[in-house]
């Protein structure tokens, strides 16, 4: 007997404080109903990680499981992108001239 297809997201994971859990956040662009306006919307899971591997930064696949705590009902299946880490902090973005771009000013009077 088939149970039908799982539900399945993919996200970033924004916090790995926890022993084999993850959050993940998965963003997702809606249209208004009457606007028509795009709307960004950002869903918080957390996700089963048996490993420990994932990272801050991450982009994962997660996937809908039974219940394994109380607020638990998510697994990492794998991680899609590795984040890049660069003397412990994540960089997104890298400039054309082949530097890194930081988002932190130095305000100094």
């Amino acid at each position: 007997m088939e149970r039908g297809k799982a539900k399945t997201r993919v996200g970033i994971v924004t916090s790995d404080k926890m022993n084999k859990t993850v959050v993940v956040d998965v963003t997702q662009l809606k249209r208004h109903s009457n606007y028509m306006k795009p709307i960004k919307t950002t869903s918080r899971f957390k996700a089963h990680d048996e490993k420990n591997e994932c990272r801050i930064g991450d982009k994962v696949f997660i996937i809908a499981t039974r219940p394994l705590s109380k607020t638990k009902r998510w697994r990492v299946s794998k991680i899609l992108e590795r984040a890049t880490i660069v003397e412990g902090e994540i960089v997104d973005e890298v400039s054309e001239k082949g530097g890194i771009e930081s988002d932190s000013t130095n305000h100094s009077p």
